[in-house]
């Protein structure tokens, strides 16, 4: 029997795929450009968007789950991704 997948989950494999394949597309450019300058700058540019994966898929996930979870955990949830972000962005 073929298992029917929801909606906010189907989502969130897209985006890690995409995710993903950005990553090791970002990877073969630097092994191209065999460049310590261009491989730097390529990798500021993932910088960014790894945390916007983080933030959507996480919203996806948490409005899939809102009707399942309590208030305290979803605020708990975006205080750990802000904690996340904060942490990555600190010198």
């Amino acid at each position: 029997m073929i298992e029917v997948i929801e909606k906010a989950l189907l989502f969130i494999i897209l985006l890690r795929l995409l995710s993903g394949s950005v990553e090791i597309t970002a990877a073969m450019f630097m092994l191209k450009f065999n460049n310590l300058e261009k491989a730097f700058y390529i990798n500021s540019m993932l910088a960014l968007v790894g945390p916007c994966i983080l933030i959507v898929t996480t919203g996806i996930g948490l409005m899939g789950l809102a009707d399942k979870i309590s208030m305290t955990r979803i605020i708990c949830l975006f205080a750990g991704i802000l904690l996340i972000l904060f942490s990555v962005n600190a010198k």
